[in-house]
């Protein structure tokens, strides 16, 4: 029966961004801005840190957990770093997105990439998709920022500038961009885009029309 679908999907918000941009500054400010905005908790094969929660800050499984679900295809994006697994449970988003809730995903360009990727395979997936990229002003802007902080080494910012650059290389298989020129008005933008992706009729649902 249409009674019972939601009025529209909901959307899964990929939030990507070079290194160094201040993206997970934005992201926490548009989450508390707007807490109607779920978040995914992702899995990981690493032990809990001291005040870390199981099902709040990840899911901790053991690595065979982790490669069996691998095999299982249980993933839309999964990445090993330092020895550990990180992943993203399909039904962490899909069972959100069908019920017409938001997921703000702060993610890597990788699994990023794996997403899309997934999408291209998963018709509601891909309808319900959206992806941001955040970008500096300019190379120079990013260069001062990190030399402000005063905690990296020549090197280290060499390092960073080297893969931001990189990063930004893949600007172009984002839908959206924002420069982030402003805090306040970088987390506006992003604000104001995720209203209006709530208002795109592609998610629309035949329950739409029962009003």
């Amino acid at each position: 029966m249409t009674s019972d679908l939601p009025k529209r999907l909901g959307i899964l918000i990929v939030v990507s961004g070079a290194s160094g941009t201040g993206k997970s500054t934005i992201c926490t400010q548009v989450r508390k801005d707007m807490p109607t905005l779920g978040f995914s908790v992702s899995c990981t094969t690493r032990p809990p840190r001291q005040g870390e929660k199981d099902a709040v800050d990840y899911y901790y499984i053991s690595k065979k957990e982790f490669e069996k679900r691998i095999e299982a295809g249980a993933f839309i994006e999964y990445a090993e770093v330092f020895s550990n697994y990180y992943g993203t449970l399909k039904s962490e988003v899909m069972d959100r997105i069908k019920a017409g809730k938001d997921i703000f995903l702060d993610i890597d360009i990788q699994g990023a990439m794996q997403i899309q990727q997934a999408a291209e395979n998963d018709a509601l997936l891909k309808k319900c998709c959206e992806f941001i990229f955040i970008m500096p002003p300019s190379m120079n802007e990013l260069e001062e920022r990190l030399r402000g902080r005063s905690t990296d080494s020549e090197e280290q910012i060499k390092q960073r500038l080297k893969k931001a650059e990189k990063e930004i290389s893949f600007r172009h298989k984002y839908e959206h961009l924002i420069v982030n020129d402003k805090l306040e008005r970088a987390v506006s933008e992003m604000e104001n885009l995720i209203r209006d992706m709530r208002l795109n009729a592609k998610r629309m649902t035949e329950n739409m029309c029962n009003v």
